[in-house]
């Protein structure tokens, strides 16, 4: 295992060889699990004249292999070693499938406006099944982790559905003055994955030729996340928690199972 990049710094890191090569063979397997029986909650991304860009959420409990690599593979200690945690929790899983044509980009955003959640102790891993070429990969706006939120958006139609219109700061033309950021971005083989800040600005390309793009991403807690209820549908959602968790409780609920926690040091 390598780690390429400065994750307090930027927001973002590459760890090469994250896991075993049974580890990437059980992730294949749970993708395709899942894109053969997806949820009620599973969409399509990207436009019907457009290949297909394919999310799923929240599968882990009715797919035994997403669970088992989330338990099983070493990623969630990474990602506790990554931001510093004493306990990991498993926040949700996330299938993301670009088929072979797909030129749909995945916007500019951060994933943490569209979520029920506060706190900075947190980590998201994008574990990629098949190569995945530069211009394909996700990109990511060093130190845009350290604030401010900006306005969560629909993907394909731009709309607010989240904070009300004007309550968060719109994103920065990057696309259009690029030179003003510092970029980030990795080739990445099975094996490989990027861990990312939930307020970490990052896209992705789309997908050419005959490749495919198939991506288990899951995402993490420490132990200093707190429920943060809104008055909207989260993206995902979990109905009904709000009744179970309190408003600034911590995570400590069936749906946010213990991955990983650190071994107590011995006093000397």
């Amino acid at each position: 295992m390598q780690i390429e990049g400065d994750y307090a710094r930027d927001g973002a890191a590459c760890v090469r060889s994250v896991t075993t090569p049974e580890f990437v063979e059980l992730a294949r397997e749970a993708i395709d699990a899942n894109l053969a029986d997806l949820s009620p909650g599973a969409k399509r991304a990207s436009g019907d004249d457009d290949g297909a860009f394919v999310e799923d959420f929240c599968s882990w409990q009715r797919i035994p292999a997403i669970e088992r690599f989330a338990r099983e593979s070493g990623v969630a200690q990474v990602a506790g070693e990554l931001m510093g945690a004493q306990t990991v929790r498993l926040y949700h899983d996330h299938v993301l499938v670009k088929e072979p044509g797909t030129r749909q980009r995945t916007p500019w955003h951060q994933d943490q406006p569209y979520y029920n959640v506060d706190g900075t102790q947190n980590v998201s891993m994008w574990f990629p099944v098949d190569p995945v070429a530069r211009e394909s990969t996700l990109e990511f706006v060093a130190g845009s982790h350290l604030g401010p939120w900006f306005m969560p958006r629909t993907f394909l139609d731009d709309q607010a559905r989240w904070f009300p219109e004007g309550s968060l700061a719109e994103l920065p033309d990057i696309d259009g003055r690029p030179e003003q950021f510092r970029i980030l971005g990795w080739e990445l083989e099975p094996g490989d994955a990027v861990f990312f800040n939930m307020a970490t600005l990052h896209a992705a390309g789309g997908v050419s030729g005959t490749n495919r793009r198939r991506v288990l991403s899951l995402r993490f807690l420490g132990e200093g996340m707190r429920h943060a209820p809104r008055p909207w549908t989260t993206s995902p959602p979990f109905p009904g928690l709000e009744n179970e968790l309190a408003d600034g409780a911590p995570l400590d609920h069936p749906l946010f199972p213990v991955l990983w926690e650190r071994e107590p040091t011995t006093a000397r």
